[in-house]
């Protein structure tokens, strides 16, 4: 099977590392080469800008945008395509969904920018899967906190975070052949019962 580009999305306290991890695993243990990685982050450069953006708040939201595609382009060529091209699957804790869902939706940066960035850094690249962990805004704030996985965004109020959802769920409804929906507010073990049986449906996988 060709490699393929596996990418998680979901608010805060959705499970994604959770998943990226046991599906990482699972196609590992299936015999398939894969490379486990993350956004903002995943190369040398990428992590530096990560450092950028998670020492402090108050970014305008186009720079902040801006900082993140600037990440995505060096994870994407010094990490993700050079993977790919090796014949690695890459599973990826999120992509350029969430600069739209965070970034347009929750700060207000334009829609037309975000289109140019991604053109711009990533061409027609785009991931051949997106498993998006939906989950109730205050259920996943509170599962957050109780890990001790809270972050900047996480002070910025249910409203800022319902529209996150909004944008993921709206997203999803437009692309439906590419993301997939799962009810993260399962169990565990059901949750990634799912992920499995849905790569599998989607990609073809035995």
């Amino acid at each position: 099977m060709s490699p393929r580009l596996i990418t998680f999305e979901g608010g805060e306290g959705s499970g994604k590392t959770t998943q990226v991890k046991f599906l990482a695993a699972w196609l590992a243990e299936s015999g398939y080469s894969v490379l486990r990685t993350r956004e903002p982050g995943g190369s040398a450069g990428a992590e530096a800008i990560r450092g950028l953006l998670l020492g402090r708040s108050g970014w305008d939201p186009v720079a902040e945008m801006a900082l993140h595609f600037a990440a995505r382009r060096e994870h994407w060529a010094k990490t993700i395509a050079p993977s790919l091209a090796a014949g690695s699957f890459v599973v990826c804790d999120r992509f350029f969904d969430s600069t739209l869902a965070y970034q347009v939706a929750g700060q207000g940066a334009p829609r037309r920018t975000w289109e140019q960035l991604r053109a711009a850094t990533l061409g027609t690249a785009a991931p051949d899967l997106t498993l998006y962990l939906d989950i109730p805004v205050e259920l996943g704030l509170a599962r957050a906190m109780a890990r001790g996985d809270a972050n900047r965004y996480d002070r910025l109020g249910l409203d800022f975070h319902e529209r996150i959802r909004q944008s993921f769920l709206s997203q999803a409804a437009a692309e439906p052949g590419r993301i997939a929906v799962l009810d993260a507010s399962r169990p565990l073990a059901e949750v990634s019962a799912a992920v499995i049986a849905v790569a599998r449906g989607r990609l073809g996988m035995p």
